[in-house]
C-alpha cells in the first residue's frame, strides 16, 4: 500500500514508518493538518491515516476539505475519543473507519488493507453505479439501464461528482469549487446545468435520481 500518514506524534509515528515499510508498504508523513491536506490534495495513495487532533487542522476539517474536492481515497481515523457521537462526526465528516489509540500494529495494518480492497472494488474498471445509473470514468459513458446518456463536459463532471458522493448530500459550494476551482459564477450557472443533466438521467423514468433539497444541496440516490 502507498500510504499518507497525518500525526504528529513523533514517537508513534517512527514506530508506524518502522512497522509498515518493514512490510512493504510505502509511507509519505504529514506532521500537521495544513501540510497533510496539501499532500493528500496533489498525491494519489491507497489510504490515509489520519490523527483527530493535529497542529494547524484538525483532522475532522481536514477530511471534510478533502471529501469536499472530491477525493474518495478511504480515510481511516487514529483517535482517543471512543464515544458514538465522535464517531458520527468521523463519518459525517467523511472518514471511513476508526482505530481507537491505544492499537495494535496488526489490527490497523488489518483495517487499511479492507478498506483499500473495498475502495478498489468499489471503483473497479472506473465503473461508477446508482441504482440502474452507471458512468464509466474511463471511456465516460453514461447508461440509465440500456439508455445511453449523452451530456456536456460541464453536466458530466457534475454527474461524477455526485455519483462518487453519494448517497450523501453535497451543498452548492462544494458542486462548484470541484468543478470550478473558486472562480465566481453568475447565480444561474450552476442551475442551468442541473437541468441538463436532470433533464438526461432523469427523462422518461418515474423513478428520478437526482434529488434538489432546498436550501441544502444536491443528491443523487435510489431511496
Amino acid at each position: 500500500m502507498n500510504i499518507l500518514l497525518i500525526e504528529d506524534n513523533r514517537d508513534l509515528v517512527t514506530n508506524l514508518f518502522d512497522y509498515f515499510e518493514a512490510r512493504g508498504h510505502v509511507l509519505d508523513v504529514a506532521n500537521d493538518g495544513i501540510s497533510g491536506l496539501n499532500l493528500a490534495a496533489t498525491n494519489s495513495y491507497d489510504a490515509l491515516v489520519l490523527d483527530w487532533m493535529l497542529p494547524s487542522m484538525d483532522g475532522i476539517t481536514m477530511c471534510k476539505r478533502l471529501r469536499e474536492a472530491g477525493k474518495t481515497t478511504p480515510v481511516l481515523m487514529l483517535t482517543a475519543r471512543d464515544s458514538l457521537d465522535d464517531k458520527i462526526a468521523g463519518f459525517e465528516a467523511g472518514a471511513d473507519d476508526f482505530v481507537v489509540k491505544p492499537f495494535l500494529m496488526r489490527e490497523l495494518e488489518a483495517r487499511l488493507l479492507a478498506l483499500v480492497r473495498r475502495s478498489q472494488a468499489h471503483y473497479s474498471n472506473g465503473l461508477l453505479q446508482v441504482a440502474n445509473l452507471s458512468f464509466n470514468t474511463n471511456t465516460l459513458k453514461v447508461m440509465r439501464g440500456e439508455r445511453n446518456i449523452v451530456l456536456p463536459p460541464i453536466a458530466l463532471k457534475f454527474l461524477e461528482f455526485l455519483m462518487r458522493q453519494s448517497p450523501r448530500v453535497v451543498t452548492r459550494e462544494e458542486v462548484e469549487r470541484y468543478i470550478w476551482g473558486y472562480a465566481q459564477l453568475e447565480s444561474d450557472t450552476l442551475r442551468a446545468h442541473l437541468f441538463v443533466l436532470r433533464n438526461a438521467v432523469d427523462q422518461k423514468t418515474d423513478q428520478p435520481l437526482i434529488k434538489t433539497l432546498r436550501g441544502i444541496g444536491y443528491q443523487i440516490n435510489d431511496e
